[in-house]
């Protein structure tokens, strides 16, 4: 059987950047293992952070360092290594802008060539996180409290901004948090208690996005499923995240020994069918594909279960969620691997369209 060339897409202009490379070596190595190793063939195609495309050597190197490659090869912006075209099916592990919010997804839809993950639409809506939670209250997903708001409201003349965080406070009082629209992996959030932390909260997070989401404190244990598919997916068991900082910011999130993953969550059984259901329902709703994370809020006192949101391209280290879902639901990190690269394959040829 002839292998299928597997362009693994990695690195990226966006700030999660050193996460991407850490995703992409994971799978690198599941692609080398097992029966994957007589299947596919491992073609490493860099971005570097000045947006400049390496493959061959280069990007081997910044696979088996882990370090990003700083300098340019005077190659001009967006001009392709050479061979890409001999690539058959392309697994883009870019997280973050311009990887996982439909932009690279539509450059490799229009070289019309097979692509893991979710493609253009549901990209865009699950990174931008006020079109999410709109898609999310059209869908019937309870969630919390929220209000959006543009960095021209906040960055206006000192008539408008009071009564900007006036709006804020009287609709979602403290705690609250700002988020950056289309940022992931917690990039300038932050939690607010007081006029003077939300006004400088929307001053940061205006300097990341003009978009900014203003979202009601959940008092509840956080709770992720992941998905598995394409029109016909499956929801993995559910895993809780524990930690002891104040809220599960960037730090918390990629620094050893800073949170805990307990797989699975010891919830009751009904919570965890309706985690499981829920899931399913947000995937559809995005029109997501392949793979998708979906986290939630347990209010254990009320019995409520509320999305927080959904990430079509969450992190694919051996030690994230993700991957550590389908481990403990019976599916090895080389097995999840092979499965997305044969579900782009179908989705690419029409079989599931």
């Amino acid at each position: 059987m002839e292998k299928r060339r597997v362009g693994l897409l990695f690195g990226g202009c966006s700030g999660e950047h050193e996460v991407s490379i850490f995703s992409a070596r994971a799978i690198a190595r599941a692609l080398l293992e097992s029966e994957n190793t007589s299947k596919y063939e491992l073609w490493p195609v860099y971005i570097q952070k000045d947006g400049i495309w390496q493959a061959g050597e280069t990007a081997r190197q910044v696979l088996e360092s882990g370090k990003p490659q700083e300098t340019s090869s005077g190659r001009s912006l967006w001009e392709f290594p050479p061979d890409m075209e001999k690539i058959d099916v392309w697994f883009p592990i870019l997280h973050g802008p311009n990887g996982e919010d439909g932009t690279v997804q539509g450059l490799l839809k229009l070289m019309q060539v097979a692509c893991v993950g979710t493609g253009v639409l549901g990209s865009a809506l699950g990174m931008d996180k006020i079109a999410m939670k709109m898609i999310f209250a059209r869908s019937g997903l309870p969630q919390v409290k929220y209000r959006s708001v543009n960095r021209a409201d906040i960055w206006s003349n000192p008539c408008v901004f009071p009564k900007l965080c006036d709006r804020l406070e009287e609709g979602l009082g403290y705690p609250c948090f700002v988020k950056p629209a289309n940022l992931g992996s917690s990039l300038g959030i932050s939690k607010v208690r007081s006029r003077a932390e939300l006004e400088a909260a929307l001053d940061n997070a205006a300097t990341y996005d003009r978009r900014i989401v203003v979202e009601a404190a959940a008092i509840g244990r956080e709770l992720e499923c992941a998905v598995l598919g394409n029109d016909r997916p499956k929801a993995s068991v559910v895993g809780e995240i524990t930690y002891k900082s104040d809220f599960y910011d960037y730090e918390t999130k990629y620094t050893a020994g800073k949170a805990d993953l307990i797989i699975p969550a010891p919830v009751p059984a009904e919570i965890t069918a309706k985690i499981q259901e829920m899931a399913l329902q947000a995937f559809a709703a995005i029109d997501a594909a392949g793979l998708a994370r979906v986290d939630f809020f347990y209010v254990e006192a009320t019995g409520a279960v509320l999305i927080n949101e959904i990430n079509s391209l969450p992190g694919f280290t051996a030690t994230s969620m993700y991957p550590q879902l389908w481990a403990q639901t019976g599916v090895s990190f080389p097995q999840l691997v092979d499965q997305l690269i044969q579900l782009a394959l179908e989705r690419h040829s029409g079989k599931s369209q």
